[in-house]
């Protein structure tokens, strides 16, 4: 029998994704360097790209894939603090001219545009460093063997076979004709395995069984394309003041994404139907995985 969708606690969610964003950006403030020496401008750069900002989407599914497994919640958010620097990184090496040439991000001037690209390449890159300095820091996890997989994961996630590859293949579909199938491999890489990271982070942390990183990988992997569907038809409808990013910009392009190829109206009832896919993955865990279920159905409605 076919799952029927379910409404999302929309009260539940956001006040539980309020609470994780306090507790990532206090994470962030904590470990961002400070200094006042010749470096400054790089830090200042950093911080300006990290802090006040975001929805913290990527964190808070690591918080509560841990939760799941009984993991100390200090550890959970530095964990969500790291992948949230390495989020940031790909963000304003995105924004820069060779890239995607975005001059706005989280409703404010891209790094480049504040500081300047070259400033603006060094903080992503100190940014990605400083990702994997915190994985691999004592206070993470007690478990060195834990720490070594949380940073070989992470590392594959956003290197070639993850996000950097994604996003070389995104550059070719503004040139390159894609099918259905070339666009979900691609996003698969640059957005779906972050996300994986993410779900199965808490899973790491708490030497879970395979069984239950699966369940957890199948999940992140349905949520990261229904994510990517819902940004594109944000890209096409959306409204640059809800987004925070300019819009419009894959159409000027003319890459090709899931609403390009789709269709506005085929490409929202799969976002739909894949976050329902991913709702079914958590079928091992009871309601202490609700706000897993609420933040997939929630990243199909929102508006921004």
């Amino acid at each position: 029998m076919a799952r029927v969708p379910v409404a999302v606690n929309s009260d539940r969610l956001g006040q539980a994704m309020q609470a994780s964003a306090g507790e990532v950006e206090r994470m962030m403030n904590l470990l961002l360097p400070k200094a006042d020496d010749a470096e400054a401008p790089l830090l200042e750069a950093m911080r300006y790209s990290t802090l006040g900002g975001g929805k913290r989407l990527r964190p808070f599914l690591v918080q509560q894939s841990a939760a799941l497994f009984g993991v100390d919640s200090r550890c959970a958010t530095r964990v969500g603090a790291a992948v949230e620097f390495m989020h940031c990184y790909s963000l304003i090496h995105d924004d820069l001219p060779a890239m995607d040439d975005s001059d706005l991000r989280r409703g404010k001037p891209s790094c480049h545009k504040q500081f300047d690209e070259a400033t603006a390449i060094l903080a992503g890159d100190a940014l990605q460093s400083l990702a994997f300095q915190v994985l691999a820091a004592p206070e993470t996890h007690s478990d060195a063997m834990v720490r070594c997989e949380l940073v070989s994961a992470l590392a594959k996630a956003a290197g070639a076979p993850g996000m950097a590859g994604g996003q070389m293949i995104d550059l070719l579909a503004e040139t390159e004709e894609f099918d259905i199938g070339a666009i979900t491999r691609l996003q698969r890489m640059k957005t779906g395995e972050i996300f994986a990271f993410c779900a199965t982070a808490g899973a790491i942390m708490g030497r879970a069984p395979a069984k239950q990183v699966h369940a957890l990988h199948s999940y992140a992997q349905e949520f990261g394309l229904a994510f990517q569907i819902a940004d594109d038809l944000l890209d096409l409808e959306g409204d640059s003041d809800l987004t925070g990013k300019p819009t419009g910009q894959d159409t000027e392009a003319g890459k090709a994404t899931f609403v390009s190829i789709l269709g506005a109206d085929r490409a929202r009832a799969q976002a739909k139907l894949l976050s329902e896919q991913a709702v079914s993955a958590l079928d091992l865990w009871g309601e202490s995985a609700d706000l897993l279920r609420d933040a997939a159905r929630f990243i199909v409605q929102r508006d921004g």
